[in-house]
């Protein structure tokens, strides 16, 4: 299938393409490894047991799928707005318009988000600089790498993702060890893989946990889209997007599924420490490895600074493409001289300086809202990623069946199953009745959305009005 590619420039004018293969294929595998891998795994693990392998494995199909459905479009139109792009030409403007907006928001959360966790890691090991400090410090530096160029982005991407993929590939293979006691100088018990049933069952606390842990984990894998974003500055477009998705399958089986299978064999499920110090830190504590948390704060760390560039970039790119479709000021949609979209960067991390504000001034107020607001964004993007792909693959081959180089499976029934999937996530999330919980996110992120598709579509109606009035 790859022999049919052909090498083609960036889809938008004003773009470079100085992001080289190794950049992109380090940007596909650390787009999957989001800080929250190591993190929130935590929390799964207490809640669902040792089934929070089936959890993990749930999401990782739905996002295979997605990743496939996105990948078919990507490769046949490789764009910086990908699926806000693709969405404007299926589904209609006021579609593109409504979920690039909301891809642009929840980015901008993030950054704020990130921005306040790498500042804790870093105020614990100098204390000297206050903690707020430390976050301007982080966003200002990440901001000039991407001002200077998109290769400073890719760079930074490159080093940061392969510190986290190294770091995972050598937990695994330390902790596959010590499970079967072949690990030098451990005192860790050869346990095998009996702790996945030894400690009330592998779903200790039924299969309703397999949904709860659902819930818990989505959101750590959103992030594998920004391949195809990226895509666009480099090279070759369409051999970055089919390499990405081809592989996406065995990027979450290792990383995740592996990474998560290793922490359930070496601790118990309920071992307090899990919890207490996280995941990671108590299955390299467990072996004996000395000073685990403080190496895992250095790769959490780089997981947080890595998410930090690719918000900034994916949330920049994104307003590039809504500038350059007339769905954002046009300033938006300008580069300079190095190809790099100024405005776009400078108003993303604005708006990053100011959810960083709300998170120091009022994190149980303003703060949490934007969260909330953000929270279920990630799904509505792969639903729209979906009803996309229905009506695109059509027009790819009524216009250009040559490009069809990437083909979701079964179609068009497994995108049905995936909207079926995904729609039923969203339901089951309205059950999460805590203090923002799933409902809090689902409700608030609806509306905000709903407010936004009202906005486009009155604004695409005064547009046809004056465009009728113009006209002779």
């Amino acid at each position: 299938m790859t022999s049919t590619l052909t090498k083609s420039p960036p889809a938008e004018p004003g773009l470079k393409a100085g992001l080289k293969n190794r950049h992109l294929s380090m940007i596909a595998i650390g787009g999957v490894i989001g800080a929250g891998l190591f993190v929130g795994s935590g929390s799964g693990i207490a809640a669902a047991g040792p089934g929070i392998l089936v959890s993990y494995a749930l999401v990782g199909v739905l996002v295979v799928l997605v990743m496939r459905m996105l990948g078919e479009m990507a490769a046949a139109n490789p764009t910086s707005g990908s699926f806000s792009a693709y969405a404007d030409r299926a589904l209609g403007r006021w579609a593109g318009f409504t979920i690039g907006w909301l891809y642009w928001f929840f980015w901008v959360v993030v950054l704020a988000v990130e921005a306040t966790a790498g500042a804790k890691i870093l105020a614990g090991w100098i204390p000297a600089v206050p903690q707020w400090g430390w976050a301007l410090i982080v966003m200002l530096v990440l901001t000039a790498s991407n001002l200077a160029s998109v290769a400073s982005y890719g760079e930074f991407e490159f080093w940061f993702a392969g510190i986290k993929v190294v770091a995972i590939a050598a937990f695994i293979v330390v902790g596959g060890l010590a499970i079967f006691g072949l690990l030098p100088g451990s005192d860790h018990p050869a346990s095998g893989f009996s702790n996945l049933t030894a400690h009330g069952g592998f779903l200790p606390h039924g299969p309703g946990a397999i949904l709860t842990g659902v819930l818990m984990v989505v959101f750590s894998f959103m992030g594998s889209e920004i391949v195809t974003l990226a895509a666009g500055e480099s090279a070759d477009p369409q051999g970055a997007v089919t390499k990405a998705t081809n592989s996406v399958i065995w990027r979450i089986a290792v990383f995740y599924l592996g990474s998560i299978l290793i922490v359930v064999s070496l601790l118990r499920w309920d071992d307090p420490a899990i919890l207490k110090d996280g995941s990671y830190v108590a299955a390299l504590s467990s072996i004996g490895i000395p000073h685990a948390a403080q190496i895992m704060n250095a790769i959490v760390l780089t997981s947080v600074l890595s998410c930090l560039n690719s918000g900034l970039y994916t949330a920049s790119r994104m307003a590039f493409s809504l500038g350059g479709r007339s769905d954002a000021p046009a300033s938006f949609g300008r580069t300079t001289g190095r190809g790099v979209p100024r405005t776009a960067i400078l108003a993303s991390v604005v708006f990053g300086f100011v959810a960083v504000a709300f998170n120091y001034l009022w994190p149980d107020t303003v703060f949490q809202f934007l969260l909330n607001a953000s929270g279920a964004i990630a799904l509505f993007v792969w639903l729209v990623i979906c009803f996309s792909q229905l009506r695109m693959r059509k027009i790819i081959q009524r216009e250009s069946p040559e490009k069809l180089v990437v083909k979701m499976w079964l179609y068009p029934y497994l995108t049905w199953a995936t909207i079926a999937l995904i729609t039923f996530v969203l339901g089951y999330m309205l059950t999460d009745t805590a203090d923002g919980g799933g409902r809090d996110q689902v409700v608030l992120s609806t509306l905000v959305a709903l407010a936004v598709v009202v906005f486009a579509l009155v604004r695409e109606r005064v547009g046809r009005k004056k465009n009728a009035l113009v006209s002779p």
